[in-house]
């Protein structure tokens, strides 16, 4: 029997490119809105495995379907790992992503070049109907820069600065970028993961 996996999103580019990854699996992959499910689900948790478990859980309860969920955000060493999981909202409701990098490099206006170092994480939770959780992560190392640079990405891609290729984030191609970026590494990981998970349901269904 074909398996359904959920991929608990609004967002269709993230259903694409989740698509793309996982096209040799023996499944079919849905998402919430062509379900027909408009409710997102509070992020109450206070760190990103909470918030993607939490997610998971929820709309494979909700549809009794295998689920993928991920959460994640930009982690500050300076600032104590803030935004972390706030990274979204943070400094509050109705602020665009130039306002909310914009507070952030106020915040990091005093920070020395040696302590801006900061990553990109994110992880990926896959809950099976009966409840059985797994989780993988992946994180993408870099600093803060001093000021935006870029065009391309979203979020705080214009002020995260790569040492390795001498550029901010916002000023690589999509391509690049998802060859390199956290959620391309945890996705890996998550659908290695989802291979054997299948493996195993179909050897105790027979």
């Amino acid at each position: 029997m074909e398996k359904i996996l959920l991929v608990a999103t609004h967002n269709r580019g993230k259903v694409a490119e989740y698509k793309d990854l996982l096209a040799d699996l023996p499944l079919r992959v849905t998402w919430l809105d062509e379900l027909g499910i408009d409710s997102d689900v509070e992020e109450t948790e206070e760190t990103f495995e909470g918030n993607a478990i939490l997610k998971a859980r929820h709309y494979a309860q909700l549809t009794g379907l295998w689920t993928w969920a991920d959460d994640s955000g930009l982690e500050i060493d300076a600032l104590n790992g803030r935004p972390g999981v706030y990274s979204a909202r943070y400094g509050g409701k109705g602020l665009t992503d130039a306002d909310r990098y914009g507070i952030v490099l106020d915040e990091m206006k005093d920070v020395p070049d040696n302590e801006r170092t900061a990553r990109f994480r994110c992880v990926v939770a896959i809950v099976q109907p009966g409840g059985k959780v797994d989780i993988r992560s992946g994180t993408m190392e870099g600093v803060i820069a001093h000021e935006p640079k870029g065009n391309y990405g979203f979020g705080y891609d214009p002020i995260f600065y790569i040492p390795a290729l001498h550029a901010n984030l916002a000023e690589l191609e999509s391509g690049v970028k998802n060859e390199i970026s956290h959620r391309a590494e945890a996705a890996a990981k998550a659908r290695t993961m989802l291979a054997r998970m299948l493996a195993e349901a179909d050897g105790n269904e027979e």
